[in-house]
């Protein structure tokens, strides 16, 4: 395959219409592998082999939107001392824009061996989790622009973008429950007649249904449980999860802004899906875990948990507020909202 020298900015999987770009942070990495899946899921792997700054980056011109991908990130395997590598796992990008799938809960997407927490785990995670998806970036706005409301003059709706819609008689069904629910005229006509200005969303960042959960039939609802910070939810499309998702999430806004309804977002950024100690390896544990997250002093192979989520982001680490910070931009300047709870 072929794969040139490629860029340290931006993060991520960058489409440019020609090809893509990769680039994904590990301070603490010896090797990287991108990993790229057909349809059939045959995969096929390039190693990473330029890196400035702790950014492994290649650029591959012929790989385009709808392309799945992830990372295997090779380093010491070394909890005790904050990092817990493991290339039998793929890793989600931090920096995806789109996700596909979701995670098939089991032995393979951890890194240790159920019943012994200090062991590791050589099962490859690969058909047990989920991928990042090259997006295409273009889009017609067709000349959108923020309603900005005064805050004094403001009426904020919360809504949870499959509730507000679910049961809405004037909403075709196979679009209930998704973006393009809530950008269909019936909801927006709903919204103005209430005197609503603004439209706050529920946790709309990529999420993990968590096993305990699934193990009882249940499923994460609320989706206080991000695991990508610059992707939309793929189970609120209905038009798929192949970076179509990126294309509904922004004609959702574009009807909003037309109807001057401002669209804020409920974010949650101070943990991750990958819990405690006990939990998966599924995206940022794996590429850098004492970069990504909080560590206990005395005991590093425990996390920092300050809210009762499992672990904590090491927002004192300037790549993890980077992170952060980047999504927060990404979502004004691409995905066009107006402000974030």
């Amino acid at each position: 395959m072929q794969t040139w020298p490629g860029s340290t900015y931006p993060l991520g999987a960058t489409f440019d219409g020609n090809g893509t770009n990769f680039a994904l942070f590990s301070e603490g990495a010896e090797r990287v592998e991108l990993c790229l899946f057909s349809e059939r899921g045959k995969e096929t792997r390039v190693e990473l082999i330029d890196v400035d700054a702790y950014v492994w980056h290649a650029y591959l011109p012929q790989i385009g939107p709808g392309q799945r991908y992830g990372y295997r990130v090779h380093g010491p395997n070394d909890a005790e001392n904050g990092q817990r590598f493991n290339p039998s796992k793929l890793l989600l990008d931090p920096y995806a824009k789109a996700v596909a799938g979701q995670v098939d809960w089991g032995q393979p997407v951890f890194g240790y061996n159920f019943g012994d927490p200090d062991s590791v785990n050589e099962e490859d995670s690969a058909k047990h989790q989920m991928m990042g998806v090259v997006i295409n970036p273009f889009f017609d706005w067709a000349g959108d622009r923020q309603p900005k409301t005064p805050y004094a003059s403001s009426f904020i709706y919360e809504g949870h973008v499959k509730g507000l819609t679910k049961l809405h008689p004037g909403i075709p069904d196979e679009i209930r429950g998704t973006y393009s629910g809530i950008g269909h005229p019936a909801m927006i006509d709903h919204l103005k007649k209430l005197g609503v200005t603004a439209i706050e969303l529920m946790p709309v960042h990529q999420f993990v249904n968590d096993s305990t959960l699934q193990d009882k039939g249940l499923s994460n609802y609320w989706g206080y449980n991000t695991i990508a910070f610059f992707a939309p939810q793929n189970t609120y499309a209905s038009t798929g999860h192949l970076g179509n998702q990126v294309q509904e999430f922004k004609a959702m806004v574009r009807s909003l802004h037309a109807a001057g309804i401002e669209v804020i977002l409920d974010v949650v950024y101070n943990h991750t899906a990958e819990g405690n100690h006990l939990g998966p390896t599924l995206s940022m544990r794996g590429i850098d875990n004492a970069a990504y997250y909080r560590l206990e002093d005395d005991d590093k192979r425990y996390y920092t948990d300050y809210t009762g989520t499992g672990n904590s982001l090491n927002v004192g680490n300037p790549h993890t507020l980077q992170l952060i910070m980047d999504s927060l931009r990404y979502w004004v300047l691409e995905m066009h909202v107006d402000g974030f709870r």
